[in-house]
């Protein structure tokens, strides 16, 4: 047999070889029991995967995993039967964490392996059982546990939506189905992958037009993308950015200070070189935002928002979108009922040197016009 025939499941991360005894961390992490044994007995007590340290080194045979290494040697291919019995782990009261997280685990395997296998896991139901595992439980006091059955949940259900990006009804059962209750208790208590993947669920969910989310979940979101961690505030941004795509869903967004994340992540955005890469998402959100009334009034209203949108103006960083979306912002401050006060906070800012400096740059001539225009604007 060829190594290279043997799929990317059947490998102990460690030795790259096919497994013989798999056998699961408590992290969920499955190796070959010879390699994490060798690994332990050097004085490792880490994952060697995900790094956690191990406040339980015991190991548990991975027999979901055993029982599909057999079936790939018969030549049998997956069965029916078998993901039924991958679904009944998952639903089972008397199943532990352990063996759901080993589930879960092989799911995601397959996805990965066999992205074909979506529809089949579709139709067996998955996805509400996986809503109702992520979102059910003791949600006020979790567990280290549950957490970490979280995280392999929604990293399942981030593959699934990667497979079908603009299904609307999955987009509608993860809305029905997930508590508000769970989803805040997530976002204050869980790890740092569970904030990103529930901010990349809603994400990839903000694709549909169904999608409605209540004020206090976008409160929740809003939070963290001025988050000290630069995945978690990645992901936050890239959520925002997303929701604002639906009209329905700005006057939400402003309740639950998008304008003032955004701004924030903006005026950070010099002192991070690692996020400037997301100043065009953030400028291009903070477009959409004022462009309601609510959103214009919020901007005007925070002691640095014009401050933030004229530095956007003009950024060696920057690219022709970030510089457009600036210039579209400002045009609509500065025209309507508070145009003379965002005027004024403009040019306080210092936006006239700024196209003055953009006009004399190599771009594009619709940039330029878009720039003379507001010079208008400004009565200068």
């Amino acid at each position: 047999m060829m190594a290279s025939s043997i799929p990317h499941l059947f490998r102990c991360p460690i030795s790259l070889e096919l497994f013989t005894d798999p056998v699961t961390l408590c992290t969920g992490q499955t190796y070959e029991r010879s390699s994490i044994e060798k690994w332990m007995a050097a004085g490792n007590l880490t994952c060697p995967v995900t790094m956690q340290k191990l406040h339980d080194t015991s190991v548990v045979p991975n027999h979901t995993l055993r029982h599909l290494i057999d079936q790939w040697f018969q030549g049998t291919g997956l069965d029916e039967p078998f993901l039924l019995s991958l679904k009944q782990n998952l639903s089972s009261d008397q199943a532990t964490i352990t063996s759901k997280i080993q589930a879960l685990g092989t799911i995601r395997a397959l996805l990965e392996e066999s992205p074909w296998i979506h529809s089949h896991i579709n139709q067996l139901g998955f996805v509400p059982l996986l809503i109702e595992l992520i979102s059910g439980g003791s949600v006020t006091r979790p567990s280290a546990e549950w957490l970490r059955l979280v995280e392999e949940g929604l990293a399942c259900i981030v593959d699934i939506l990667a497979l079908r990006p603009s299904d609307g009804s999955l987009c509608k059962m993860f809305q029905e189905g997930f508590r508000l209750a769970s989803f805040k208790i997530l976002f204050k208590q869980g790890s740092d992958r569970i904030m990103v993947l529930m901010c990349k669920v809603v994400e990839m969910l903000s694709i549909s037009s169904e999608t409605k989310y209540p004020c206090q979940i976008m409160r929740e979101i809003v939070i963290l993308i001025c988050h000290k961690e630069e995945e978690i505030s990645r992901a936050a941004l890239r959520a925002v950015h997303a929701l604002c795509c639906l009209e329905n869903n700005l006057e939400n967004l402003v309740k639950a200070g998008a304008v003032e994340g955004v701004i924030g992540f903006i005026l950070r955005v010099d002192q991070n070189d690692k996020v400037k890469d997301l100043t065009a998402a953030a400028a291009s959100t903070l477009e959409k935002l004022v462009g309601i009334d609510e959103g214009k009034e919020a901007l005007l209203n925070h002691p640095y928002g014009v401050v933030a949108v004229v530095r956007n103006v003009f950024r060696v960083s920057s690219d022709r979108q970030s510089i457009e979306s600036a210039l579209n912002s400002l045009m609509v401050m500065c025209s309507g009922s508070a145009s003379s006060r965002a005027s004024h906070q403009a040019i306080d800012a210092g936006v006239l040197s700024q196209l003055l400096l953009l006009l004399q740059s190599h771009c594009s001539s619709r940039t330029k016009t878009k720039a003379r225009t507001l010079l208008k604007l400004l009565g200068t």
